[in-house]
């Protein structure tokens, strides 16, 4: 992308938690109109966390990713429901072998309108009977968020994995 298209973009920030941030982020990559995704820690009470401290159960902290977007490309709805088909928000704490509090299910919202439009968007999956249990994912207001280590971004990319996730 040239300079000047970049600048004249408007993108805006969206957060996410649905187990280990590697494959959150892997998802969020491939959906067009998404320019950036970093993944972090947020939604705790330690400043400044470490993998190893979120790790101990001690910050409160999930994994999450922050997702930059053109919401000429891409709405905000729609990131919502590759959100829902990435992994199941019907579990407390875990997806699929990772268990922790870390690894919750959460929307962090940037603004009023992403907090509603997010209640709307569950309150609908919970009505389409897609899964037997009604979901546990947290709608919570955005806080710090504070990015990963360096060797945690990109994770799949550098590393030749694979997505531990759904999509």
């Amino acid at each position: 992308m040239f300079g000047t298209e970049l600048l004249a973009m408007k993108t805006q920030k969206a957060t996410f938690a649905a187990g280990c941030f590697w494959g959150v982020q892997s998802a969020f990559d491939q959906v067009k109109g998404v320019v950036r995704t970093t993944v972090g820690y947020t939604g705790g009470t330690t400043d400044n966390p470490t993998y190893e401290k979120v790790c101990s159960h001690t910050t409160s902290h999930a994994e999450a990713v922050e997702v930059e977007f053109d919401p000429a490309q891409v709405s905000y709805g729609q990131l919502l429901d590759h959100f829902w088909n990435m992994h199941d928000p019907t579990t407390l704490n875990r997806q699929g072998p990772d268990v922790g509090s870390q690894y919750r299910s959460a929307i962090f919202t940037h603004s009023e309108e992403q907090r509603k439009e997010a209640s709307v968007s569950k309150e609908r999956l919970d009505k389409s009977g897609r899964y037997p249990k009604k979901s546990v994912t947290q709608i919570v207001p955005a806080v710090v968020f504070y990015p990963a280590e360096e060797y945690h971004q990109k994770y799949f990319e550098k590393n030749g994995g694979q997505s531990c996730h759904i999509s």
